[in-house]
């Protein structure tokens, strides 16, 4: 079985290191140690540094990629418009079990991240610096390079900087759910989709990216955009931060030259000569077979045209001696557990995906796997934020990629291999808590559970808009659940929602604390007017 992955793992380089520049001399370069090795930086206008971001296509990081060089212009323009000073986030939240890339730069390079990000703040005109972080070792670092800068949250500090420590959870590293921990609300999605760049922390258009998309773009700063265009391909310049496990022999982060064949890259960790398979960009990404490996280079347009996706760059490989479906069970099962239980497509359509992914490994036949497309099609578009959007991109994957093994279960009697858990997970896993992180007053175990009376219920969706922590609607405009925990923040909206229903079709009932249940995981009735489930 793998083990879980350290949080700064060994870290290696192809070619010349631009992020990992001083990682042979010392483990962490404090603030002296960072000047000596990349220099002093020059601060650069806003509009200088919307065009050298333009310049080198410098996208998001975290998974998405969205051109920053759009972000950076939509927050300027949003914080002339309305007349109020933006923020600057850096997300650092990584928490996939498979993603240790951004953790390893804060660990180490901290300060070529803060370069980037006051960078902005500084061209923005932002007064308030904040670092998403969830675990110890990247907030002990993040803490000590803001003291190593003089860095303060202090109500006189010209910049005010701080560290916002939020759980390890899938959820966590959504945009909107760092923003909604920032603003002092529990670390998971608000139920609505706003822009950032328009509305983020504290109402303020806020400039939210990932931690190594702020240290490319420190980078570029000091070389320019030219130089930095000479590493790397012409449409995608720079490097990248891969995090490659699996079956590997040596599990790394690695930064290479965009364009560097991907097989390359395993060879470097010690894959197998031929794997089975490939996962690439993470849990929210896609499989790629054996012989596509050998098409892909490290970019995202070639992995995007092979099939793949550099995601939040992981890089894992599977052997010809484990089975497939077993391995993404394994992860469909932790995704579903990484639900912040407050929309229907999370809550209750990745179980239902990933139940019913076991049944074709246990011989459920064509049903079972009809019934797991179904679901990874219901669940997409829909949910609270991209958590189910990703994941049902897995499945889908999963069962595009390996044909063979899933004509053995479904039409057979399996693949006889058995499943040696390559993929690495959080040690013991983790079951869905509604709200993740803690059990004070706000984040604790709900008291309460929401009813929908089918009997009475006529659509009129008015609870989604009162109660989106629960209620959705689906396509016939009913809600999607019939029953739901009541997180502990939002039990005053949830009684507002029993009392302005118009058909008085929802109740509420007070659980003990004895008969809480462990996993917040609701039945989904067969009651009427139900179906299945960011310039």
């Amino acid at each position: 079985m793998n083990e879980a992955l350290p949080d700064v793992p060994e870290v290696r380089v192809v070619g010349l290191p631009q992020l990992t520049s001083g990682f042979d001399l010392v483990d962490r370069l404090d603030l002296p140690m960072h000047l000596k090795v990349h220099g002093p930086l020059e601060p650069l206008g806003g509009e200088q540094l919307a065009q050298l971001a333009e310049r080198i296509n410098l996208r998001g990081r975290g998974g998405a990629g969205f051109p920053f060089h759009k972000k950076l212009r939509s927050v300027a323009e949003a914080a002339i418009k309305r007349g109020v000073r933006p923020v600057v986030v850096v997300n650092g939240s990584e928490d996939e079990p498979a993603c240790r890339k951004d953790t390893v730069l804060i660990n180490r390079a901290p300060h070529l991240i803060l370069d980037g990000a006051l960078l902005c703040a500084e061209a923005l005109g932002a007064r308030t610096l904040v670092v998403g972080v969830t675990r110890e070792s990247t907030q002990r670092s993040m803490e000590a390079a803001l003291a190593e800068r003089g860095l303060s949250n202090g109500r006189r500090s010209a910049l005010r900087a701080r560290v916002q420590r939020n759980p390890v959870r899938m959820v966590t590293g959504a945009a909107a759910s760092l923003i909604r921990s920032i603003d002092g609300g529990p670390a998971i999605p608000p139920g609505r989709k706003v822009s950032a760049s328009r509305s983020g922390v504290g109402g303020a258009p806020t400039l939210l990216s990932n931690a190594e998309t702020f240290a490319q773009l420190a980078i570029a700063a000091r070389i320019g955009p030219e130089r930095y265009g000479n590493t790397g391909l012409y449409d995608e310049p720079g490097t990248v931060m891969l995090t490659v496990s699996g079956a590997v022999a040596r599990p790394m982060v690695i930064e290479v030259p965009t364009g560097v064949p991907l097989r390359y890259v395993l060879q470097l960790a010690g894959a197998p000569p031929v794997p089975q398979g490939v996962l690439t960009g993470g849990y929210h990404g896609k499989w790629i077979d054996a012989a596509t490996v050998n098409e892909a280079v490290v970019s995202r347009n070639s992995l995007d045209a092979v099939g793949g996706s550099l995601g939040a760059g992981a890089i894992l490989p599977i052997s010809q001696d484990t089975c497939p479906l077993g391995e993404s069970l394994r992860v469909a099962q932790w995704l579903a557990e990484e639900s912040a239980g407050q929309c229907g497509p999370c809550y209750l359509g990745l179980p239902a995906a990933a139940r019913g992914l076991e049944d074709i490994l246990n011989g459920g036949g064509p049903a079972a796997l009809e019934a797991v497309k179904q679901v990874a099609k219901n669940v997409k578009r829909r949910g609270a934020c991209s958590h189910p959007d990703g994941s049902a991109m897995f499945l889908e994957s999963t069962v595009k990629a390996f044909t063979d093994d899933l004509a053995a279960h479904v039409l057979g009697n399996g693949c006889g291999r058995p499943v040696a858990g390559v993929l690495p997970l959080f040690e013991g896993g983790r079951a869905p808590t509604g709200i993740p992180g803690g059990q004070s007053e706000e984040n604790g175990p709900s008291r309460q559970k929401i009813y929908v009376d089918w009997t009475l219920c006529r659509g009129h969706g008015l609870c989604a808009d009162i109660l989106p922590e629960v209620f959705q609607l689906g396509a016939d405009g009913f809600p999607t659940v019939a029953q739901a925990q009541v997180p502990r923040y939002a039990e005053a909206k949830a009684l507002r929602a029993v009392r302005r229903c118009p058909a008085l079709a929802l109740r509420i009932e007070e659980e003990a604390a004895a008969k809480a249940p462990s996993r917040n995981l609701p039945v989904l009735s067969q009651g009427r007017g139900r179906r299945a489930l960011g310039r």
